[in-house]
């Protein structure tokens, strides 16, 4: 922050103006107003990049687009309010139980479907307001000719199937980063989910996504380790001859949870040269105290009434709702968050914390910031795009540099980016 004057520098300015010293809070006044109007020029200058916003296909139709302002906490109008330039849009898809041809089969054509959702916003529906990119030079040339820029990542390697050419498919498609499982074992990593209940299905990767990282490595994807395990995250360190990252992951010392990073994990990530993008999720950022017992039954009565999983998830169920009944569900939440509130959310303070953390450990060079919007993520003050520009106050607040938030915000992403590039290029030359 700006400090104040000298307090005898201000009593002769004062006596100068023939007026009496305005009151102390006057003064913080001043000084804040002008740490707002730095942050907002920074804000401005520097290229902000979410990397990970959950997306809907029925949100990427002619008659209902990001274009205009929807109930979702991503849109091009929040983007545009908020200076969000940058976002991966996710293809994002569960998968079953057992591995089977079928299940890998609708898991590929729901990914597809969202592959093709991306490009329509930036090929037809929007052109003029966003492009998609692929490359680390991309989005700088996007952001500087005053579009918004799309990237595409996957979470969830299971639509892979058993069929590793869907890697090359895939970023043919213009994926640039992909994890190998989500919220669950898959057949090619096991998954954060295994801490619950100590059950593992391969002990870290399996033999089919060890060759999917090679060919990640070759193709040019980034290797992404925010949900599989903590063992899968390691192994992958050791194959990965490219930086890996965690799309959206916080700092497990500050919240004590599987899908946060240990110690371990983020110095592994340094050594690895990759970068970690610490997420505003609020129960990744700060533990929660448990809520009322009316709260948790009234929630559990809403969510079977509409056919919705216990507990957090079930983003597929709910897409599949529709238009009426999420709105249904949306304004009972909404009466129910009224009569039983919930706990009290993270903070934007709370998220930072975790930056700092992360950067005191392992370096500027290695922290990056997403939010999981539209996937369950957002913390008070950063609930939606919209919002995007109190991250790069606070980040200011604490004393950031102008380069080091440029850093966070992009650099480091995008540095990473083109060292992936660089290593598939080196690959894809030896192997010729």
């Amino acid at each position: 922050m700006i400090g104040r004057p000298p307090l005898l520098a201000t009593v002769l300015l004062a006596a100068l103006a023939g007026s009496a010293l305005p009151a102390a809070g006057q003064a913080t006044a001043a000084d804040d107003a002008a740490l707002v109007s730095r942050a907002r020029a920074i804000h401005q200058r520097v290229i902000t990049l979410d990397t990970h916003v959950d997306i809907n296909p029925a949100n990427f139709t002619r008659e209902r687009n990001y274009t205009r302002r929807l109930e979702t906490q991503v849109d091009l109008p929040k983007m545009e309010e908020g200076g969000l330039d940058a976002a991966f849009f996710i293809v994002y898809v569960g998968q079953e139980d057992d591995f089977t041809a079928a299940g890998y089969r609708q898991a590929y054509e729901e990914a597809i479907a969202k592959f093709a959702a991306i490009h329509r916003l930036a090929d037809t529906l929007a052109s003029r307001r966003i492009g998609l990119a692929t490359t680390a030079r991309d989005v700088r040339r996007i952001a500087a000719s005053g579009r918004k820029v799309a990237l595409i990542g996957v979470e969830n390697g299971y639509p892979v199937g058993q069929d590793i050419t869907r890697v090359r498919e895939f970023y043919d498609l213009g994926a640039r980063y992909m994890s190998l499982a989500h919220n669950g074992h898959s057949q090619l990593s096991d998954s954060n989910t295994g801490e619950r209940d100590g059950v593992w299905t391969w002990n870290g990767l399996s033999p089919l996504g060890k060759q999917v990282i090679a060919e990640m490595n070759r193709v040019g994807i980034m290797v992404d380790i925010s949900h599989p395990s903590k063992a899968s995250m390691m192994q992958s360190v050791s194959l990965s001859q490219a930086p890996i990252i965690a799309s959206h992951s916080a700092v497990r010392a500050l919240c004590d949870h599987s899908r946060n990073l240990d110690d371990e994990q983020l110095l592994a990530l340094k050594d690895n040269g990759g970068v970690v993008q610490i997420v505003a999720f609020n129960s990744y950022v700060k533990t929660p105290p448990p809520p009322s017992a009316a709260r948790t039954e009234g929630l559990a009565a809403l969510r079977g009434e509409f056919g919705l999983p216990a507990g957090r998830g079930g983003r597929g169920a709910f897409a599949a709702l529709s238009e009426e009944q999420r709105a249904e569900y949306q304004r009972r939440m909404a009466a129910l968050d009224e009569q039983h509130p919930p706990p009290p959310r993270a903070t934007v303070s709370d998220f930072v914390d975790h930056i700092d953390y992360a950067v005191k450990l392992i370096g500027i060079d290695h922290v990056g910031i997403s939010s999981d919007f539209d996937g369950g993520g957002g913390v008070e003050g950063w609930s939606d795009a919209s919002e995007t520009f109190n991250v790069t106050l606070e980040l200011v607040r604490r004393g950031y540099t102008e380069d080091q938030i440029a850093q966070l915000w992009s650099g480091n992403l995008l540095r990473v980016m083109e060292q992936v590039e660089q290593v598939a290029q080196r690959l894809q030359a030896a192997s010729e």
